[in-house]
């Protein structure tokens, strides 16, 4: 079953310098993940710092396997504990 993400984070305005460069990196890796089918990060032209996520895994291990990933990439260690608001479907229990 394809799994789904959508949703944002929001980045504070004075991490943005840094949060581009790290998500630029996030996404080329993403998109090279056996399982991706599409994966979107794009800032929000509404709201400053907003950046809209829109992703689709193959199945729940693909998923899970770039959650895994991402958590431990330069992208997770410069996003962890930014506000995220996602909702995801699909994913099967472990």
């Amino acid at each position: 079953m394809v799994v789904t993400l959508t949703g944002h984070i929001d980045v504070p305005l004075d991490q943005l310098d840094v949060i581009r460069p790290a998500l630029a990196e996030h996404i080329r890796l993403t998109r090279e993940e056996p399982g991706n089918v599409r994966f979107d990060v794009t800032e929000n032209p509404d709201i400053p710092g907003r950046f809209d996520v829109d992703e689709e895994f193959i199945n729940s291990d693909a998923f899970r396997t770039h959650q895994t990933r991402g958590q431990n990439s330069a992208w997770g260690k410069t996003t962890a504990g930014m506000p995220r608001n996602f909702q995801v479907d699909g994913l099967k229990p472990d």
